[in-house]
Order: C-alpha cells, then sequence, then structure tokens
C-alpha cells in the first residue's frame, strides 16, 4: 500500500476540475492586462454578465431547484433584498451581501418550521 490511496480524489479534483479553469484565468490576467477598462468591448462585456447573472438570479428565485422550492417566495425575496441592500451599504461587498442574504434565508426558513 502506498500513501497516495486516499489522495486519488483530490488529485483527480486538481488535474480536472481546479487547472483547466485556471488556465484561462492566467491567459484573462496576461490577455487583459493592457486593456482600457472603459472600453466599449468591456462595457458591454459588463453589461452581459450582469444581465446573465440577473437571470440566473431570477430563475432561482421564481424556480427554485431542490429544498429551496421548500421556501416561501417572500422569503426568498426578502433574503435577495436584504442581501442587496448590505452589498451597498457596505462598500459593495459581495461578502458582506451573500452572508447577510444567506442568513435572511437560514433565520427564515428557522422561523418558519418553528
Amino acid at each position: 500500500m502506498n500513501g497516495f490511496e486516499g489522495l486519488w480524489g483530490y488529485i483527480v479534483l486538481i488535474l480536472v476540475g481546479f487547472l483547466p479553469a485556471d488556465v484561462w484565468r492566467l491567459l484573462g490576467v496576461i490577455v487583459g492586462r493592457g486593456l482600457d477598462e472603459e472600453s466599449e468591448l468591456l462595457v458591454w462585456v459588463r453589461a452581459v454578465a450582469t444581465a446573465v447573472l440577473a437571470g440566473v438570479i431570477a430563475k432561482i428565485l421564481f424556480f427554485p431547484p431542490g429544498s429551496l422550492a421548500t421556501m416561501p417566495l417572500s422569503v426568498r425575496v426578502t433574503a435577495i433584498v436584504c442581501g442587496f441592500l448590505a452589498f451597498l451599504l457596505v462598500r459593495r461587498s459581495v461578502f458582506t451581501g451573500l452572508a447577510v442574504g444567506e442568513a435572511v434565508l437560514i433565520a427564515g426558513g428557522y422561523w418558519l418550521v418553528r
């Protein structure tokens, strides 16, 4: 028995999951180094990315997957609104927005289960 038996899953995860995505990130950093952030192309890319994110959030909000479907729409909407307000109030902190939204969602679920 060698010492790598329990590590094969992690090795495969790194080789197949992490490295391919990391190569593209590195390439993006190298290629994007000289780009003007206010160029029309990057403004368009940001707009498309924002629209896709809004679509994903709307889909999850109105057609929730899995156990999120048991949560009432009012709790889901409240969690999104609270998370967005926290994001705006704390200097556009994505972490704070996610943490507050998740906390509201968990509290709403806990409150409804009791």
